[in-house]
């Protein structure tokens, strides 16, 4: 069966034009090394923004994080800040792929955005992306008056891969009771390990471009045994109460939308406020076709949200 007459007519040129992708250990060194070329021919967009390669202490043996530091220009005190993870699977992926979107966001919200370049698995499984990420949570409120930013208004986002640590952070930074983490901005991400067995998975999600193949590969190489591990699967936590208000976003042919739901219904359940936006006839990464009308409306809806939580 094919999902394809459900698709966003709008989407189906991108769909066409994307090749097919399949992720293993032969093919994952030609995809990784492919990004960086690819991001650096892009042209980037004119906003009143500045964007620099930074390194962050980890905290473990002198080992720096690469991240990426977007800043309003006329930056003052008391910014807000967004704490970013990009996709990819846990195993490729740089924070440079987003990089026009969180320029956008920077500028519109007149926030700081760090987005973490973390180690990638399979080099690097559970729980060493995870760690990187809570460095850059604590690195963040160590340098708030340097940074001018506010500590109470970090929020934490990302796509994917990226939402999932977004979402794992965000019970981190609960159970340890450190830092603060005044909301959660997840696209499409993937919030459980457990892949429904061919009998009872959705067949009209994981068609195109994320596979069902390709998450269980990413699985296997970040979470290895590790896969009840709340830290590494939001999912997997027993409460989800006192976690900051979420706002959650999917596609209706994604692979992810079910954990997504029930995510949202687990959240709403436990106390926690959160908006939830499905967008008919999207595929995971649909927001690769930047002129479609859905993708706009997404990328406003982000916007929107951000700026609500942010204020």
């Amino acid at each position: 069966m094919t999902t394809r007459y459900l698709v966003d007519p709008e989407l189906l040129p991108m769909l066409d034009a994307f090749p097919p992708m399949t992720l293993s250990a032969e093919t994952l060194p030609m995809i990784r090394s492919a990004i960086p070329q690819m991001m650096a021919a892009r042209p980037l967009p004119d906003f009143p923004v500045s964007s620099n390669v930074i390194n962050i202490p980890s905290g473990d043996d002198g080992r720096d994080i690469r991240c990426l530091l977007i800043q309003p220009r006329t930056s003052g005190t008391n910014m807000p800040a967004i704490l970013h993870f990009h996709g990819g699977g846990h195993v490729l992926g740089i924070p440079e792929m987003d990089q026009p979107q969180l320029m956008r966001w920077a500028a519109e919200l007149g926030c700081l955005v760090l987005s973490v370049d973390y180690r990638l698995a399979p080099e690097t499984p559970f729980p060493g992306p995870m760690d990187d990420a809570y460095a850059a949570l604590r690195w963040l409120n160590e340098q708030c008056d340097i940074l001018g930013i506010n500590p109470d208004r970090i929020a934490v986002s990302g796509g994917s891969a990226g939402g999932a640590m977004a979402a794992c952070l965000c019970l981190m930074a609960r159970d340890r009771g450190e830092y603060k983490i005044a909301f959660q901005h997840l696209e499409a991400p993937r919030l459980d390990d457990r892949l429904a067995a061919s009998e009872d998975a959705n067949p009209f999600t994981g068609e195109f471009v994320w596979t069902r193949a390709n998450s269980a590969f990413c699985r296997d190489a970040y979470l290895g045994i590790n896969t009840a591990d709340p830290y590494g699967s939001a999912a997997r936590a027993t409460s989800q109460s006192d976690l900051p208000p979420a706002y959650i976003a999917v596609g209706s042919l994604d692979l992810f939308v079910d954990e997504c739901l029930a995510y949202t219904a687990r959240l709403t359940r436990a106390g926690v406020p959160v908006e939830l936006i499905v967008y008919p006839g999207c595929f995971h990464g649909f927001k690769i076709a930047a002129e479609a009308n859905v993708t706009i409306r997404a990328e406003d809806d982000n916007i929107r949200a951000l700026r609500k939580a942010l204020a």
